[in-house]
């Protein structure tokens, strides 16, 4: 191979503006091809954005004109900043290189099933015997000493998530058209770097499900467990798969300590992987969720919102109350304050009722209909049956939604409750409900950490009422939350779990 290694990222004088969808964004160069395209990052937005453009397309901006875009006074240089790096421990040492690693994708496309879908972030996958001959034909290094900008170090002693990245394609950043594409079977996730092989493979590739055993069904969407110490290459090859994926997260090879919970649909022929999370089968922390993805192609259909659902009953079945490993992304953060705000949203529903959620009027003859006993199903006509909603395709039909508990409520909630009623002149009587709480007791029946309770009402607003430190929340205060937020009814159906 005769063609040139791309210029080291982080040169002196990066910063640029580039037009994009009719607007300026500031862009910083990551690195460069000698064919002239340039990798930038569009300044204050996710490095999943990242990508190639032509160099031609960039206009040069100034440094003072760069500092009040983004609003930052001119910082003078102080002593400490001139001085080299003070020493750092291991875990710090082994983030930094982390950052600077895979602060390039190592693939531009993966072709997965029928899908060709464009990568977001870097994902350690090893280099091929054909691409090791490749990037050691490369002027100036070669696949195992290649040089990784503003890396000092790269050896064995440095931390083993390094190592495990510098086994992972660095040198890639060399290619381009069809050889920037990985290749992946989308039934048991092994990799290729040629299409013919892939093809070749999925051929003869006869897994029809994920292995592992079933824990989660409701028509065609079933949900596997699978242990990681038992399916090893399965669990590695679907983890570097979901990496592309995923940027907060540092993947570790040994799976041996996780659980994968894979979501799929079903047709006729096989099961086919709309996304997973995974979590360690031992957490201190109470952790129940480590990573999550749903597959860029099976986006906003709510098959996100199920897993999170699911990961948090399994913790209320284990008799714990989880909450997903920190950090988390920006996509994650948006989906947990959803899943958040949601359940407190039903919770508060459910407490402010003085009737059932499906019962809107009850009919009694005689005497007063007693409130403190089960009611009885709600009676339903055929054109109702029509109506009701019928949720994903295959899905079967939904569970009797009858409640087994006085009125639709656990004892929880019914302990946090008084029913005051009041009598009008017309002989009718109104009901209220009202509850004295604890954030602490919200939390505990919503089967919600404390901390994750308070900033889900803290961004619903719900926290702004407030009189001698007592925070007051009305029926009509939540309905408005619902309503802004578009809170929908679960996803996860408890009585299709088939955990033991």
């Amino acid at each position: 191979m005769t063609e040139s290694t791309s210029t080291p990222a982080r040169l002196q004088n990066t910063s640029y503006i580039v037009n994009k969808n009719g607007a300026d964004q500031l862009v910083n160069i990551l690195q460069r091809r000698p064919d002239g395209q340039v990798y930038v990052h569009y300044d204050g937005f996710d490095k999943r954005l990242d990508e190639w453009i032509p160099g031609t397309s960039l206009k040069p901006v100034n440094e003072s004109a760069r500092k009040r875009r983004r609003g930052t006074p001119s910082p003078t240089p102080t002593e400490s900043e001139t001085q080299p790096d003070p020493l750092m421990t291991e875990e710090e040492f082994d983030i930094k290189h982390h950052k600077q690693i895979t602060a390039q994708r190592n693939f531009d496309k993966v072709n997965f099933g029928q899908w060709r879908i464009k990568t977001w972030y870097f994902s350690p996958y090893p280099l091929t015997d054909s691409e090791l001959e490749d990037s050691t034909g490369l002027p100036g290094g070669s696949a195992s000493t290649s040089k990784i900008p503003g890396v000092n170090r790269a050896t064995v002693r440095s931390h083993g998530r390094t190592s495990d990245l510098l086994a992972g394609g660095l040198t890639r950043s060399h290619l381009s058209g069809e050889k920037s594409t990985l290749w992946v079977c989308d039934r048991c996730f092994k990799y290729m770097a040629e299409g013919a092989a892939w093809e070749m493979h999925i051929k003869h590739c006869d897994r029809r499900h994920p292995p592992g055993r079933k824990v989660y069904q409701r028509g065609a969407h079933i949900i596997w467990e699978v242990d990681g110490a038992k399916d090893k290459l399965y669990c590695q090859n679907l983890s570097l798969f979901g990496k592309l994926f995923i940027d907060v997260k540092t993947l570790f090879f040994d799976c041996d300590n996780f659980l994968f919970y894979i979501l799929t649909d079903a047709d006729s022929q096989r099961d086919h992987v709309l996304g997973f999370f995974s979590k360690e089968k031992i957490s201190y922390d109470d952790y129940n969720l480590a990573c999550i993805i749903v597959l860029p192609p099976y986006q906003r259909k709510g098959y996100g919102m199920l897993m999170i659902e699911f990961s948090y009953e399994v913790s209320r079945r284990g008799g714990k109350i989880g909450t997903p490993e920190r950090p988390l992304s920006d996509l994650g953060l948006r989906s947990y304050l959803t899943y958040w705000v949601a359940t407190l949203i039903r919770f508060f529903r459910r407490l402010l009722s003085v009737l059932p959620p499906d019962r809107p009027t009850i009919t009694s003859s005689g005497r007063l209909p007693d409130l403190t006993g089960v009611l009885p199903p709600p009676s339903e006509d055929a054109n109702s049956r029509k109506k009701r909603a019928k949720g994903w395709d295959g899905e079967t039909p939904d569970s009797n939604s009858t409640f087994t508990t006085p009125n639709g409520l656990d004892d929880t909630i019914a302990a946090m409750r008084t029913v005051l009623t009041v009598s009008n002149p017309d002989g009718s009587a109104t009901s209220h409900v009202v509850v004295r709480s604890t954030l602490a007791e919200i939390a505990l029946a919503t089967n919600l950490r404390i901390e994750d309770a308070a900033f889900a009402l803290n961004e619903c607003g719900l926290l702004g009422s407030t009189l001698e430190g007592v925070v007051g929340i009305t029926r009509e205060m939540v309905e408005a939350v619902a309503k802004e937020r578009n809170v929908k009814r679960m996803c996860l159906d408890p009585a299709h779990v088939m955990l033991t």
